[in-house]
């Protein structure tokens, strides 16, 4: 029988009213619960009418379960559907379900369903925790509602509470895995991430479980959860269902995730306008934060609540001091009314937490009282000394820092002690290498700097394990972490306002001169070492000394690059690598040289290198004449630009090679294994750096590091640094590989052409990353500049990355006749910013300077359109 002719009209009449109740919603922005509301009835009503003309058998009965089941229809969710049975169907039973789901269908419904009997739901029911949830909330449609009935008696009688919330935590923590453990992510899923409603659902399903009826007033009146809390819980609710609607409504299907494109469309859906120095969507995402930050509090409370519920500890309490102790591992207050007359405990309580290992966590009554007590800490608390020693107590703890902050963070102490924390609680940074709100990479660089102290952590940060083990008094460094970042989103120098913030605090807080000093410093010059090590020429001597003249003592560089090491790290897992890494090293060594000595200039830096390379050189058996014939082809440019391990790497594959014919290409391993290092020796020519590009760009290898050097017998004598996801899988196999098939490629002509080769847009999956940037564009930024010494120019360019920009910048270069003497590429996640020294008497021409800026602009611009 064909099932689409009856169901045309009950269609029509459905699509009409479900449009009627969305245009209603977008005109008045009625109630949340009124749109999902009537989505439902409508829909029940047209299943109703349907089963008129495609019967069910006779003792069937139709129900809805999950979100349905719950009363609630967004506007594009799937529909899940029981169909339950007494007994198994017969075949005659079977072709009339078989009819009445295909018409289902026909009504352009997205339905999900299952055909069981109640002897079914209860065995499936107690091997699968969805199922299970899904008969909490089930609800009757249509047929026998006797089965209903039964089914819920007898699956009331199976449910064990204690089993269900176990399965629903073990539940909880894989969708918190999977969603990074954080309610920050940048592109939040509004229905899964941490804080958001599945958080509120999975307390309204325990506590249905443990009999209740799941709603706020009912967990309320059995006392446990407190009238503020219920209020939150369902002003975020209304809240989060409201902005899944708009999320539906804005992509007109089913998707829960405020994807970047999405951010600002829904700020103006809410009417949010800019400020000076916030974008629309920016604020929108902070309000966001702000309601998933409350949300996911309340369901760690009441998830330890239920614990507490379900598997009672003795009341059984051990004393610590006079105001606090230990019931079972967790904390607790000995007097309820503490707060009110202590308020300097909700500083304290973190800091015994740190001190006895004994007691693992906060009670959830603990936890209730700190949080509900929060307003008292105001600018009176704040003035307390007692309270600030308590503070500095909780920085210098040996132990428990991280957990320590994250805890006050979470239930608003840390916002409150330090109220300019507050404004960059879910402040969004869209400068395409963050990947955390403002306050979450804050304890992130906390973390880092507490892992640099811990032994089981030693062999991830040699140096920084060694230095902060050396250091004294390294909880200074918590302090500038606190602060490093503290004046985002304000407008104006953030460095320098977190400065003045941090040295405002050093002084309520009655730090030491010296003390004083040392934080501000940090916060002020928190991207100093980042940017020197970076994008500067490291060979240069007068590099060096400008930066050991900023830093000036050992101590302030020790700190500086402890604090730096942290910072990348805490940004993105995508930004940091082991070449960066050897390049804040490197300055280290070379800063600390310069601080320890009267003589740091070019000439000494000249002779000890040579010195060392000549040792190196010595173990190889290459005779004094040897080495020297092949080092009076080079400059003392080369000598300065190159480590000696590197200049002895290439004295012994080249000191027989003069004169040479063809490209030669030799590669091995960098030093840390994670990476590796490349030699090209050639006759120079223009296009040789594009060939070199254009061949790392087809084979998806990242260029980290060039040195570009030509001999003075005019051969070419590069050195390149490459990464890639292939070469980190297997480095000693892509060796090889990269030698011959470079050296084939240099070996080849290159085709006459002024234009870059094809550049594959679809290199690299479009994802998060590209929505971003497309979202939040990055203006390029070029500026070029006569170099420290004005015998070169420095090019500085910052873009969004893309597939080949590299080969691009190399091809204007030759159209432009200007030659390439190093190249500083710094990519951080999505953003480039790369140094490159330049040559070529046609720079000195200002109208040639101009021309070749527009072309660098429109190269780097043709490259992000294609994104």
């Amino acid at each position: 029988m064909n099932t689409a002719s009856p169901a045309i009209a009950i269609r029509n009449r459905l699509q009409e009213q479900k449009t009627l109740a969305l245009e209603n919603y977008r005109q008045h922005r009625s109630r949340p619960d009124s749109l999902l509301t009537a989505l439902r009835k409508h829909t029940d009503q047209a299943m109703k009418e349907l089963a008129a003309s495609f019967p069910l058998p006779a003792a069937a009965t139709l129900c809805a379960v999950g979100g349905y089941g719950r009363g609630e229809l967004f506007p594009y969710s799937d529909i899940d559907l029981l169909i339950l049975l007494q007994q198994p169907p017969t075949n005659d039973e079977k072709a009339l379900l078989e009819r009445f789901v295909s018409a289902l269908w026909d009504l352009g419904l997205d339905i999900g369903h299952s055909v069981r009997t109640i002897d079914e739901c209860l065995v499936e029911s107690a091997a699968d925790i969805t199922i299970e949830t899904g008969l909490l909330e089930l609800r009757y449609i249509l047929g026998n509602r006797k089965l209903v009935s039964t089914l819920d008696k007898k699956f009331r009688e199976q449910l064990n509470p204690q089993d269900f919330f176990l399965a629903k935590q073990l539940e909880l923590q894989q969708r918190y895995a999977r969603y990074n453990e954080t309610p920050y992510s940048l592109e939040p899923n509004c229905k899964e991430s941490p804080g958001g409603l599945r958080d509120l659902q999975t307390i309204q399903w325990i506590s249905r479980a443990a009999g209740l009826s799941g709603k706020w007033r009912d967990l309320v009146s059995h006392d446990m959860m407190t009238r503020d809390e219920a209020a939150k819980c369902a002003k975020a609710e209304q809240a989060f269902k409201r902005l899944r609607i708009d999320l539906h409504l804005l992509a007109g299907k089913r998707d829960d995730r405020l994807m970047f494109h999405n951010q600002p469309l829904l700020a103006e859906v809410y009417r949010i306008k800019a400020t000076d120095t916030r974008r629309p969507g920016e604020i929108l995402m902070q309000r966001y934060y702000w309601a998933a930050r409350i949300v996911y509090l309340m369901n760690h409370i009441m998830m330890q609540s239920f614990r507490e519920y379900f598997f009672p500890v003795s009341d059984c309490s051990v004393a610590i001091d006079e105001d606090f102790c230990r019931v079972g591992q967790q904390l607790d207050l000995v007097a309820d009314d503490a707060f009110e007359r202590k308020p300097q405990l909700l500083l304290k309580a973190f800091l015994v937490l740190q001190q006895h290992p004994e007691v693992n966590d906060m009670s959830a009554k603990l936890q209730r009282q700190i949080w509900s007590s929060r307003h008292r800490i105001d600018a009176q608390f704040r003035r307390n000394p007692v309270n600030k020693w308590l503070f500095l107590q909780i920085l210098q703890q040996p132990t428990g820092i991280v957990h320590s902050f994250r805890r006050m963070t979470m239930l608003s102490i840390l916002p409150q002690y330090i109220p300019v924390f507050r404004k960059i609680v879910g402040q969004m940074q869209h400068d395409l290498f963050h990947v955390y709100t403002v306050d979450q990479h804050t304890l992130m660089v906390i973390r880092n700097i507490r892992r640099f102290a811990m032994p089981e952590h030693a062999q991830e940060y040699p140096l920084a394990s060694r230095l902060i083990a050396d250091m004294d008094q390294h909880w200074l460094l918590y302090v500038a972490a606190l602060f490093h970042d503290i004046a985002k989103g304000r407008g104006g120098n953030h460095s320098k306002l977190g400065a003045a913030d941090v040295r405002k605090f050093a002084r309520d807080h009655n730090l030491d001169p010296a003390d004083r000093e040392l934080v501000e410093f940090l916060v002020e010059h928190h991207l100093t070492m980042s940017s020197f090590a970076q994008k500067r020429d490291l060979s240069e001597p007068s590099v060096i000394q400008e930066f050991a003249d900023i830093v000036r003592t050992e101590r302030r560089l020790t700190a500086l690059y402890l604090l730096t090491v942290a910072d990348i790290r805490g940004t993105s897992p995508k930004v940091w690598n082991a070449w960066k890494g050897k390049l804040l090293e490197d300055l280290y060594h070379y800063t600390l040289t310069a601080l320890g000595s009267n003589v740091f200039d070019r000439q000494s830096v000249l002779t000890q290198r040579k010195n060392d390379a000549i040792a190196l050189v010595r173990f190889s058996g290459i005779s004094d004449q040897d080495r020297d014939r092949f080092w009076s082809t080079l400059d003392v440019a080369y000598f300065l630009r190159h480590e000696a391990r590197d200049i002895a790497w290439h004295t012994r594959l080249l000191y027989r090679m003069l004169p040479q014919v063809g490209a030669q290409v030799r590669a091995r391993p960098t030093e840390n294994n994670e990476g590796i290092q490349v030699m090209v020796y050639t006759s120079d020519r223009p296009d040789l750096f594009e060939q070199i590009c254009s061949y790392f760009y087809e084979q998806r290898i990242d260029i980290l590091d060039a040195r570009i050097h030509t001999t003075r017998q005019g051969y070419a004598l590069d050195s390149f640094v490459v990464d890639s996801a292939a070469i980190d899988a297997d480095i000693r196999s892509n060796v090889p590989l990269i030698e011959h098939g470079l050296r084939n490629r240099l070996n080849e002509p290159l085709p006459a052409q002024n234009e870059p080769l094809a550049l594959k847009s679809n290199r690299y999956v479009v994802g998060a990353n590209v929505r971003r940037s497309r979202t939040f564009p990055l203006v390029p930024l070029i500026e070029l500049l006569p170099d420290e010494n004005s015998q070169y120019w420095r090019l500085s360019i910052a873009a969004m990355d893309s597939p080949g920009i590299l080969y691009a910048l190399a091809n204007t270069f030759k159209r432009h006749q200007i030659n390439l003497q190093m190249a500083k590429v710094m990519t951080l996640g999505d953003r480039v910013e790369d140094i490159f020294i330049l040559g070529g008497s046609a720079l000195d021409n200002p109208r040639i300077q101009m021309q070749f800026k527009r072309d660098l602009l429109t190269a780097i611009n043709n490259l992000t359109a294609q994104k």
